[in-house]
C-alpha cells in the first residue's frame, strides 16, 4: 500500500502540491490525471522520496518513507519515469538486470539467480526473444515492455509509472496497460489519456493546480460537471456498458452551446484526448 496524507510541495516560492493525498491499495492501480502544470509528476516523485514535501507524509506499507534508506525504498517501489532509460550500449538483458541493483551488494557481478529472475522477468513480459537484442534498436513499444520487465526484476511490491503510453500507437498503448493491470501490484500511473485511464484504472485522483479537484471510481469522477472546468474544454460522456468513454470539444463560447451540446458533427465523432495534459 501507499499512502500519502496533506502533502505540500513548494519549488521555492512556487506552491505545485497544496494538501493532496492519496491512498493506493495493495494490487489497486490508481490513475493520477490533470492537466498541464496540476503537479502529477511531482506528486509521483513524491511517493519514492525523489522530493521531499514541505509538509504532509508518505507511507509504503504503512512505514514512513523517510524512516527507509535508498535501498530499501528501490526494493519496495519500481520507478518508470518519462525519461525513460539512457542510450546505454547493452543489450536487453543487461537492461533487465538493472532491475537486481538493489538486491546486490558491493557492486558485485549478477548472480545466476539474478539471471534467472531477469529471464523470468522478460518471460512475463513477452519479451524473452528480446534479450540478445541492443536495447537502443528496439520500437518504443518494445522498450516499455523491457523497461517493465527491469521494474519486474526488481521484485517491488509497487509500481509508479510517469505517462508511460507516450509515444505509443494506439495497440501498444492498450496492450502495455493491460499488462500493467495483470501485474497484479500496487500501481500508481500519471495519463494522459483520459479514456485509457476509465478503461484501466481502478481509482482515479484528478488534479488541478495543485488541488484535489475529484477522487473515486472512474465513473464518478470523468463527468463533464468534474472535467470541462479543470480541462477548459467541452465534454461528452458514453456510457457503453463495458468503460466510461469520453468525446471532447471546443470550450463552449458566445456563439456555441455548452456543455455536451457543443459537440457536434465532427467534433461529435472525434473520440480523444484534450490537448496534452501533463
Amino acid at each position: 500500500m501507499i499512502r500519502a496524507a496533506d502533502v505540500t510541495v513548494a519549488y521555492g516560492d512556487a506552491l505545485v502540491l497544496a494538501g493532496v493525498g492519496l491512498t493506493a491499495r495493495p494490487g489497486e492501480v490508481v490513475g493520477v490525471i490533470g492537466p498541464n502544470g496540476s503537479g502529477k509528476t511531482t506528486l509521483l516523485r513524491t511517493l519514492h522520496r525523489a522530493l521531499i514535501p514541505r509538509t504532509g507524509a508518505v507511507a509504503i506499507d504503512d512505514v514512513p518513507i523517510d524512516r527507509l534508506a535508498a535501498r530499501e525504498i528501490a526494493r519496495r517501489v519500481a520507478v518508470l519515469g518519462q525519461e525513460g532509460a539512457p542510450e546505454l550500449p547493452l543489450t536487453v538483458g543487461e537492461m533487465v538486470l538493472l532491475g537486481r541493483l538493489p538486491h546486490q551488494r558491493d557492486l558485485r557481478p549478477a548472480s545466476a539467480a539474478d539471471g534467472r529472475i531477469a529471464a523470468a522477468a522478460l518471460a512475463r513480459v513477452g519479451a524473452r526473444h528480446l534479450a540478445e537484442r541492443p536495447f537502443r534498436m528496439l520500437s518504443g513499444g518494445e522498450r516499455q515492455r523491457v523497461l517493465i520487465a527491469r521494474a519486474l526484476a526488481q521484485q517491488a511490491s509497487h509500481l509508479l509509472l510517469d505517462e508511460p503510453t507516450n509515444h505509443l500507437d494506439v495497440r501498444y498503448q492498450h496492450e502495455l496497460l493491460g499488462l500493467v493491470r495483470e501485474l497484479a501490484v500496487t500501481t500508481v500511473i500519471v495519463l494522459h489519456d483520459l479514456n485509457l485511464a476509465a478503461r484501466y484504472c481502478d481509482h482515479l485522483i484528478l488534479l488541478d493546480r495543485g488541488a484535489v479537484a475529484g477522487a473515486g471510481a472512474p465513473e464518478e469522477i470523468l463527468t463533464p460537471e468534474l472535467l470541462e472546468p479543470v480541462y477548459g474544454v467541452a465534454v461528452r460522456r458514453l456510457d457503453d456498458g463495458d468503460a466510461v468513454q469520453l468525446a471532447f470539444g471546443p470550450p463552449a463560447g458566445p456563439a456555441r452551446r455548452g456543455g455536451a451540446e457543443a459537440l457536434s458533427g465532427r467534433g461529435r465523432a472525434r473520440a480523444a484526448s484534450p490537448p496534452a495534459p501533463g
